[in-house]
């Protein structure tokens, strides 16, 4: 399996995130979702994330490919806080990625775009030897 196909494809990964006080190495397991060629990490509405507070603090990141293609990739984080773009970002998240009924979504997008942990990230692709 390609980089680039693992990339379109999503799913389930690794993040190593640098801990905002520890300054340690943070690893969590995550989803992450590839809209249309960009790269986002979100999360349910509820509860505040550490690996959201140590992006915003230090964007950049490791992005652990572990499904299909194991590979370690640096990548750079940017919190999206524009509740227009984080509506239009959740919602295709939760109709197309994970497969929530449009209306569910609709009647639910309110808490997701005032709650939910949502990144958009780049990640450095190495180029060919």
């Amino acid at each position: 399996m390609e980089l680039s196909d693992a990339l379109e494809r999503g799913g389930i990964a690794d993040i190593t995130t640098v801990g905002r006080k520890s300054a340690l190495p943070r690893r969590i397991e995550i989803y992450f979702h590839n809209l249309d060629g960009i790269l986002y990490i979100g999360g349910r509405p509820g509860r505040k994330r550490d690996w959201l507070a140590n992006l915003a603090a230090s964007p950049e990141f490791t992005l652990h490919l572990k499904k299909g293609l194991t590979a370690d990739i640096a990548a750079s984080a940017l919190v999206v806080t524009d509740p227009d773009e984080r509506a239009r970002i959740l919602f295709r998240i939760l109709t197309e990625s994970w497969g929530s009924d449009p209306e569910k979504a609709r009647e639910a997008l309110p808490i997701w775009v005032e709650q939910s942990p949502l990144i958009r990230f780049t990640v450095a692709v190495p180029s060919a030897p």
